[in-house]
């Protein structure tokens, strides 16, 4: 199943694309209340299939209205840091020898063409496409990565908005550079774990202004998903709806010389095999509207 919310900011309701009608969605309200640890800790899935088979589910047109995050309001947001090899290399780094974790502040989840808001002052924020993982069972203390793969419930594109200075240069942990507001696009659906089943090179692209920018594939990967969810459930009780960022491929700017980092105007752009594309404008803070035609970047240091 493909699970999509559609609808403003805080009034979404859920709804379920099938192949095929692409261009569509199914109208899921009173059928499920959300997509939320409720609906992932209980027969909500299920519920939604046997609606699917009978048919008789009210169509949206996705065209028309916004597409929200897939997912509720998680409980819990967990970034991976350095789990692509080309990415460490490029950063100067080896490749970790265990999941290098930190958090988001759940509340950075927005929908996959909603604005990024660049923090006031802000000149080196930065993006990173990854392949986000959403926990589908109560994960705790997990035996293998092998029972892991029972507890996912599907797949989506993230990207991992990421202010470098705060995040490297301000003490502390990472969070303070990733918890900002609308920091955490996603979307546009929610691919079940058994329409994904090979996750084995999946390509991960993004675009600043139809510039490629990173184009890599999950066969990069140090740690897979089933790895992280099984090494994240010996320290932490993961929750039905909790959401894993799970790393960037090569390309982020401030791997660039000079680095590049967005500014107002900005538009970003990307795709991940089989679990469609974003397009966010990045405006500033302080203003509610800006100049639609993004600006020549130059680079910030």
């Amino acid at each position: 199943m493909r699970l999509v919310r559609v609808g403003e900011p805080g009034r979404e309701r859920p709804a379920v694309m099938i192949p095929g009608s692409e261009d569509k969605a199914f109208d899921l309200t009173g059928l499920v209340r959300d997509f939320d640890a409720e609906f992932f800790s209980t027969d909500g899935p299920a519920r939604v299939a046997a609606a699917i088979d009978s048919g008789g589910l009210p169509y949206i047109g996705v065209d028309d209205v916004r597409v929200g995050a897939p997912i509720a309001r998680p409980q819990a947001i967990y970034g991976i840091g350095l789990n692509y090899r080309d990415h460490a290399r490029e950063v100067g780094m080896a490749a970790p020898l265990e999941p290098i974790i930190f958090n988001k502040a759940p509340n950075t989840l927005v929908g996959p063409h909603d604005d990024i808001i660049l923090p006031p002052g802000s000149t080196y924020t930065d993006w990173e496409v990854e392949l986000g993982v959403v926990v589908g069972r109560r994960a705790s203390y997990l035996e293998s990565p092998e029972a892991a793969a029972a507890h996912i419930a599907g797949f989506v594109a993230v990207n991992d908005v990421s202010e470098r200075d705060m995040q490297l240069h301000r003490g502390g942990q990472w969070v303070k550079g990733k918890s900002f507001e609308t920091f955490n696009p996603a979307g546009p659906f929610l691919v079940t774990a058994d329409e994904l089943p090979d996750l084995s090179n999946l390509r991960l692209v993004l675009r600043v202004n139809g510039e490629i920018m990173q184009d890599g594939t999950t066969a990069d990967l140090v740690f897979d998903p089933s790895y992280l969810v099984w090494y994240l459930s010996q320290f932490m009780v993961l929750e039905p709806g909790d959401l894993i960022d799970t790393g960037t491929p090569a390309g982020v700017g401030m791997s660039f010389d000079p680095p590049r980092y967005l500014q107002p105007g900005d538009v970003l752009e990307l795709e991940i095999t089989g679990l469609g594309g974003h397009r966010n404008l990045v405006r500033s803070a302080n203003t509610s509207a800006v100049d639609r035609i993004a600006p020549s970047h130059t680079a910030a240091g």
